[in-house]
């Protein structure tokens, strides 16, 4: 075949990932498991746990006061379908055989009762949101990728030790506001998203942004992206389709290297 005899493909016959539809609650319900425990798989992978500490949850698409989550204890790099356990609003397991991590519920239920359009939230003690988090400080729009929360996080200025209150979770979530985010102070990030692929790769992403300030910060004075450009990036980058479009490689990966996380 010669150059001049190619034609363009239409559009329409390429090949573009979309969200999925789900015709019951049950499909639904497994499907998004399914990433729950692929994205703690992932951030066991990335290094953001910290003993027991961290956790990500997915609200149940039949029960929605209901939510699954990884149980306390368990490392994220071994986490399994199976594993995951189903909390009420009351802080009590429903589905599953292992203990809830207190901090979890305190925090989660009171995001999740608060925002009723998030579908997942994370949270975890990654090292640069940790070391971003003792400067009480926001994520500045010193790269593109971290235009994406330009505006649209929070700050939590306080800390009071380990959330085990669910008074504590009212305010974090009063912090996070409409946003995407938030920055714990002296404590560390959390994320929320329409999906559990969406919530997953903000928290990446976000890390990772943090990680890029420091060094940025530490190398000398920056040069920040304008107010004007960094709305506009925004608007291109920051929504919550954008999240779940850019964890599917990722998934891809995770499920072709830990197809036991399925089980």
């Amino acid at each position: 075949m010669s150059l001049s005899d190619l034609q363009p493909v239409p559009a329409d016959q390429l090949a573009f990932r979309t969200p999925p539809a789900f015709e019951n609650a049950a499909d639904e319900r497994r499907h998004r498991k399914e990433r729950l425990a692929a994205a703690l798989r992932l951030f066991g992978r990335f290094g953001f746990e910290e003993g027991v500490a961290g956790h990500i949850t997915a609200r149940d698409p039949e029960h929605t006061d209901h939510f699954w989550v990884n149980p306390f204890g368990m490392s994220f790099k071994q986490i399994r379908v199976s594993d995951l356990i189903l909390v009420n609003h009351e802080g009590q397991v429903v589905d599953g055989r292992h203990h809830v991590n207190q901090a979890a519920f305190a925090i989660h239920s009171m995001v999740h009762q608060a925002r009723p359009d998030v579908v997942a939230a994370a949270h975890s003690h990654s090292v640069h949101g940790k070391a971003l988090s003792s400067l009480g400080t926001l994520l500045e729009p010193l790269t593109q990728d971290a235009c994406a929360f330009y505006e649209d996080h929070g700050l939590f200025d306080d800390y009071t030790g380990v959330v085990v209150e669910t008074e504590e979770g009212r305010r974090i979530a009063q912090a996070l506001g409409s946003h995407k985010a938030v920055i714990l102070r002296n404590h560390g990030l959390l994320t929320v998203g329409d999906s559990v692929e969406a919530a997953a790769w903000w928290f990446i992403t976000m890390e990772r942004s943090c990680q890029a300030q420091l060094l940025a910060k530490a190398a000398g004075p920056t040069v920040p992206i304008s107010h004007e450009n960094a709305k506009l990036t925004h608007g291109q980058i920051g929504n919550d389709f954008v999240g779940w479009l850019n964890f599917q490689p990722l998934l891809d990966q995770i499920l072709a290297s830990d197809p036991d996380l399925l089980d």
